[in-house]
């Protein structure tokens, strides 16, 4: 395990961290994790990524984390967030945002919402990162930062401890550099949910040879980068040569199609949560957060309502489309990490994707992919069917032993000072 010292300076450097736990928290001396500052930890404030707290004091660390720690884990750190979760970028105009490790001379992006947990992974502070996922806020910064993110289905984890944006939407999940390692700690964080459990080595010890999955084409999903398109096309020939049907299709409807309606719940059910929170601390807040909540603040119960119901139709459409299949793929962002400079804060591009998985209530995975022409990564989604976490990570680590991006780290001789 990288030492205390080490994660601090690099953390430090890579403005990932909020807290370094010294020593590490647990009485065992297995593999280490870092911790979104979303997500409760006992007697360090949950921060929220905001300059006033969503929790000053927690009395008891959250489940997800408490499982960790007694299944031998070492938790060593606290990471960044976007303000509240509430954005896919990984910008944070309150207390700053983290550097992307594949660019020293150029702050790039991290992806969001879990943007500190993924930096600390792809930077090789820990083994495993925590994080949440309510619109693609553990894939994107996987896809962005270069790394492995599983997103499951509702009900997997449980969310004691875990501070809300959309209690509809929102789950719990794990980043790291392989899939084996975020699938273990997957089996472990969801001891205690209301499914029964996962096993991890079921999950990787499945034969994928002769399955169907549905590729979305890229007519279907519109404005792609260049180099997105190709990683794309060259990770679906990849899982072909490794034996799964895989064919090009068209979903009942384009992923994007659920882009705003996922937007909806939200920002209405974030603002009945988060507006008091807002209301007296707006002046030192991230103001695009602001701007994305007060969105909120104008949908009526019967708004909500409609959009829930309009969510259970659309859902069943989908599902009946994809129980055809185990499986459909996708680029997880439509392009690489841009300067965080050149951030358009009106809208949330790097989501398009992504959301769709939390609306329609998949689990989902982020996979390396490749590197764009600026050298930095791009990640391939998995969708599965509802409630089969098993066939996504079966399939990501079939994906991950025959593409060769697993292997690929960051350059971090540019944060050396």
């Amino acid at each position: 395990m990288v030492g205390v010292n080490e994660i601090s300076r690099l953390g430090a450097r890579l403005h990932a961290l909020t807290h370094v736990f010294d020593p590490p928290l647990g009485a065992g001396n297995g593999p280490s994790f870092v911790v979104k500052d979303l997500i409760d930890v006992a007697g360090i404030p949950t921060g929220g990524g905001g300059v006033v707290p969503v929790d000053p004091n927690p009395v008891r660390h959250a489940a997800c984390v408490q499982s960790l720690l007694d299944a031998g884990w070492q938790a060593v750190a606290k990471t960044h967030t976007v303000e509240l979760a509430y954005g896919g970028w990984g910008t944070n105009r309150a207390v700053g945002a983290p550097w992307n490790p594949w660019d020293a001379q150029v702050h790039r992006i991290p992806g969001g919402s879990s943007s500190g947990s993924a930096v600390s992974v792809a930077a090789g502070l820990c083994d495993l990162g925590l994080g949440t996922d309510t619109g693609g806020s553990i894939r994107m910064p996987a896809s962005a930062c270069g790394i492995v993110g599983l997103k499951p289905g509702r009900g997997l984890v449980p969310l004691d401890g875990v501070h809300d944006l959309a209690p509809s939407l929102d789950t719990v999940g794990t980043l790291a550099r392989s899939v084996d390692v975020a699938a273990r700690g997957l089996e472990i964080i969801a001891r205690g949910g209301s499914r029964g459990g996962f096993s991890a080595s079921s999950a990787m010890a499945l034969e994928t040879r002769g399955w169907a999955v549905a590729a979305l084409s890229l007519e279907s999903l519109g404005a792609v980068d260049a180099d997105v398109a190709v990683a794309y096309v060259e990770a679906i020939e990849q899982l072909r040569g490794a034996g799964v049907s895989v064919r090009f299709v068209t979903s009942p409807r384009p992923l994007e199609d659920y882009f705003a309606p996922n937007g909806i719940l939200i920002s209405g059910e974030g603002w009945r949560i988060r507006g008091a929170h807002i209301e007296a601390n707006r002046a030192v807040m991230d103001p695009w957060v602001v701007k994305r909540f007060e969105i909120g603040r104008d949908i009526s119960d019967a708004d909500l309502a409609a959009a829930q119901a309009r969510r259970q139709a659309d859902q069943a459409e989908f599902h009946a489309w994809l129980g055809g299949f185990r499986a459909t793929v996708s680029p997880t962002t439509p392009m690489g990490a841009p300067p965080i400079d050149e951030v358009e804060e009106q809208g949330s591009a790097f989501s398009r994707f992504t959301r769709a998985a939390n609306y329609l209530d998949l689990p989902a995975a982020s996979l390396p992919c490749g590197l764009s022409s600026d050298g930095v990564p791009m990640g391939f989604q998995i969708m599965a069917n509802p409630a089969d976490e098993t066939s996504m990570v079966a399939l990501a680590a079939t994906y991950e032993r025959v593409s060769g991006w697993n292997d690929r780290r960051p350059d971090l001789s540019g944060f050396a000072t």
